[in-house]
């Protein structure tokens, strides 16, 4: 236990030198407590020692699959440096769905390298057929019915069922990831308070939170998925703070909070301090961004723990040279500053 105080003492200082860093007065991060700090994850533990202080690079690798560092190549080929955080997505089309397995291949390769691993699931409405398209009306951009809903969120109903093969089946991909002992941030779900999703734009008790909820529930407890670091992702729209609220699953369900910044207002002092307060002391994070940060907002903005672009919105957004700056920059880590994961 002594252990442990001078430990929590060490992490409250950086947190709160983070804390007072210029721009920055408003909100002073909680003091992680003994059971969030001591997480049995070596990443997530490794993401508490940096709040405050240092964020993680990171990039997307969206489709095709068959092709899973092709982001992250683009990266080291810009500024000579990997990011320290490589994300994968189990997609939706019936090609990507039939190369999950190179993704994986490419995971446990990125976590052997020292690279944190982010999995992401862009998943097809369960109402309809799998594979699926975009925004068809019957793919991700889809909806649900009330009714549907209901059906979906109770177990034993044919929704419900068909619900839960296709998560038996990114299962399967998981479990081969924690046979391999790789710690995944699994964000799924993501932009909980995006209504163009099947799943989200629910707010509320029973609404997308629910859905997240049972996920977790049936993946922790019943697949025995017990590698996966939850993440919980919202988006940066004009109602984030009553959102942050409305969907937030609770803090027994999730062990990073992200925010998707894509509203054109960029990284704003409020929205840092709506995802701090969120949070309650667990680590924070830009889950998606086109306009990456500069070194400098993350100066001011010293809880978020790791940034991940958007694969070619990346190029689409910024020049080389801001690129490069960032992916220079003394308060960024690169994979080539990460630790070896046991």
């Amino acid at each position: 236990m002594k252990k442990m105080n001078i430990y929590l003492m060490i992490i409250s200082a950086v947190l709160s030198f983070g804390a007072c860093s210029k721009n920055d007065t408003k909100t002073t991060p909680p003091t992680p407590t003994e059971d969030t700090v001591k997480s049995k994850f070596q990443t997530l533990n490794y993401l508490y020692s940096i709040s405050g202080k240092k964020t993680l690079s990171g990039i997307h690798n969206r489709e095709p699959n068959a092709t899973p560092a092709r982001w992250t190549n683009e990266i080291f080929n810009t500024t000579g440096k990997y990011p320290a955080l490589w994300s994968g997505d189990f997609l939706f089309q019936q090609d990507n769905i039939n190369n999950r397995q190179l993704m994986i291949n490419e995971a446990l390769k990125q976590y052997k390298q020292g690279a944190i691993v982010n999995i992401m699931w862009h998943a097809c409405n369960p109402a309809y057929t799998q594979p699926c398209g975009w925004d068809d009306g019957k793919g991700v951009l889809s909806g649900l019915s009330d009714q549907q809903w209901t059906e979906l969120l109770t177990p034993g109903t044919a929704l419900h069922t068909k619900w839960q093969s296709q998560v038996d089946e990114v299962c399967s991909y998981l479990q081969q990831l924690k046979d391999a002992k790789v710690e995944v941030l699994w964000r799924p779900y993501h932009e909980m308070n995006q209504g163009k999703f099947w799943w989200g734009g629910r707010p509320g008790a029973n609404g997308t939170r629910k859905l997240y909820q049972m996920l977790h529930d049936y993946m922790t407890n019943t697949k025995g998925l017990t590698n996966l670091i939850w993440v919980w992702d919202i988006q940066d729209f004009g109602s984030l703070s009553g959102d942050a609220n409305d969907y937030n699953p609770g803090a027994n369900y999730f062990d990073i909070a992200a925010l998707d910044v894509y509203d054109g207002s960029g990284y704003t002092q409020t929205k840092y301090e709506i995802m701090v307060r969120a949070a309650k002391g667990k680590p924070i994070a830009i889950g998606e961004c086109q306009k990456l940060p500069t070194p400098t907002e993350l100066k001011n903005q010293p809880s978020w723990t790791f940034f991940m672009s958007w694969s070619e919105l990346t190029y689409d957004h910024n020049t080389h040279g801001e690129i490069n700056q960032l992916y220079s920059a003394d308060n960024v880590i690169n994979l080539d500053k990460m630790p070896t994961w046991k």
